[in-house]
């Protein structure tokens, strides 16, 4: 990287978000662009997460661009070397790779009020750029919780999202600590494996039967002769979820029934009904993520597994003591204990046009205009920002709306010109959000009585997008300039003109 490299865009991450934000910025006709990412090869969370038995709980067909449909994948719910070599794949078809720095860690962005551009700070060099897209990703920075004597624990310790693919888990006493999506994939993975399996659950999820098959070879033909297939079967994933929205944003009680089908799935792999007590939860289905898996209950059926309904509390050398008093031994701990989601770690590396870093201004909870742009930080656009997380649907829905943004905000400075940026108006960013949490009351992340990881410390929402898809794609069609303040270095302010704007309109 040039020392004092300046590009129009750069874009922050190789995940979906960074990799679709290439390809739209392609499309745009913008190619000064680079796409800075920290590990050594492109694939966000779909790298970080290799994991025995990693999959996504989202159709493959969902799961993946609209612009870049696979009439290739394996599985229904492909798994997780599938996914990334899809991003593999997307990375060359698109001739991406000549934009991506590998390595290049970003350590500080700075925005300089006078020259209109964020300077930014990485672990390859320093760079500036007109505009910063930020997609880091919300499952990108593993959370461990602070275990008293975790520090001495003699065996081995790490996170889902960091396994240690050299350790040898066969004939190991496992802990697996928490009952997260990853949690319940690793269980049925290692229990065969395992010595012994122990499970510290805090709260049961609510796991649905995950409907999973090969896709024949003769599906995958039909979809590589007549892409069309493609797009309806894509069509036909998406709709249905887009029915269910209603029952998790304004009528919750519509959901005892889907509860029944999660018991009874329940019922039919776990007969001791001490255990089936442990894993039955006391809060209304969808209030945490809802799991898929076939496998899980009959893993903690298994007599090598034990379940204990408590958290982790401190750590005596070998010994794990729950916070119930409940001792096991073990030889490993794995945590599957989430990530930074409402304190994001990137944002004590923007600082804004005050000063404050963006963990600063966010520090009585996220909010940005459309999920995209937030008061103070010009020229700034996150990717999958606050309140666009989705709790029954797929992400690439949400990625790409905010991707529709993202190519008229650039439209935007082209049509208003020169050096030029825009910021969203404080009262913007509020009235978005007012709306959205106003929005957020009636739904069941918020009623459905239990404490999850869309809440922040403040216990506001600030993950979940409390509506459909269709609605987040119509709120993100266009930027409206009335929502922005538009600043132009001192020398050029006094000569906008009232029509300029109009036109950029």
């Amino acid at each position: 990287m040039a020392e004092h490299e300046h590009v129009r865009v750069a874009v922050v991450g190789s995940g979906f978000g960074g990799l679709g934000a290439a390809v739209r910025l392609r499309r745009e006709g913008v190619t000064d662009f680079v796409v800075l990412e920290r590990a050594d090869s492109v694939g966000g969370t779909w790298r970080d997460n290799s994991y025995p038995g990693c999959a996504c709980d989202v159709p493959s067909h969902l799961y993946s661009f609209s612009f870049a449909p696979h009439p290739d994948w394996p599985r229904t719910f492909s798994g997780q070397e599938h996914i990334r070599a899809y991003l593999e794949q997307v990375t060359d078809v698109f001739r991406l790779r000549p934009h991506i720095r590998l390595n290049s860690e970003v350590k500080r962005m700075t925005w300089d009020g006078e020259k209109l551009r964020w300077d930014i700070e990485t672990t390859s060099g320093r760079l500036s750029a007109d505009l910063v897209v930020s997609a880091t990703g919300p499952l990108s920075d593993p959370k461990i919780p602070d275990i008293p004597g975790l520090d001495s624990f003699p065996g081995k310790v790490f996170h889902s999202a960091r396994w240690d693919r050299d350790y040898d888990l066969r004939g190991k006493r496992i802990a697996m600590v928490g009952t997260g999506a990853s949690a319940i994939q690793i269980v049925p993975a290692v229990q065969p494996l395992a010595q012994h399996v122990t499970l510290f659950q805090r709260t049961p999820p609510w796991v649905l039967p995950r409907i999973d098959r090969a896709i024949s070879g003769a599906e995958r033909r039909l979809h590589r002769l007549l892409p069309f297939t493609t797009q309806v079967r894509r069509g036909l994933q998406w709709g249905i979820r887009e029915l269910q929205v209603q029952a998790f944003t304004k009528r919750p009680g519509e959901l005892g029934a889907v509860e029944q089908l999660a018991k009874r799935n329940m019922a039919r792999a776990v007969k001791d009904p001490a255990l089936r007590a442990k894993l039955t939860p006391d809060y209304r289905i969808g209030c945490k993520r809802i799991l898929l898996s076939s496998t899980y209950y009959p893993a903690l059926a298994q007599p090598n597994v034990d379940v204990v309904a408590s958290g982790l509390s401190r750590v005596e050398g070998s010994t794990l003591v729950a916070a119930d008093g409940t001792e096991a031994q073990v030889d490993a701990i794995v945590f599957g204990t989430g990530f930074h989601v409402t304190d994001m770690p990137i944002a004590d590396r923007v600082v804004g046009a005050d000063g404050r870093t963006l963990a600063e201004a966010w520090k009585g909870g996220m909010e940005a205009l459309r999920g995209a742009s937030a008061a103070g930080f010009p020229n700034w656009m996150t990717i999958i920002g606050p309140n666009t997380g989705l709790g029954n649907s797929s992400m690439i829905l949400m990625i790409e709306s905010q991707l529709n943004y993202l190519a008229d905000f650039v439209r935007q400075l082209d049509v208003l010109g020169g050096r030029v940026a825009l910021d969203a108006r404080p009262s913007a960013v509020r009235d978005w959000n007012h709306r959205v949490q106003e929005r957020m009351k009636r739904t069941v992340w918020n009623t459905g009585g239990c404490t999850s990881w869309y809440m922040d410390a403040n216990g506001r929402n600030t993950t979940i997008w409390p509506g459909t898809t269709t609605e987040f794609r119509r709120a993100t069609r266009r930027v409206d300039l009335a929502e922005y303040e538009v600043l132009r270095p001192a020398e050029q302010r006094g000569a906008v003109t009232e029509e300029s704007a109009e036109a950029a309109v």
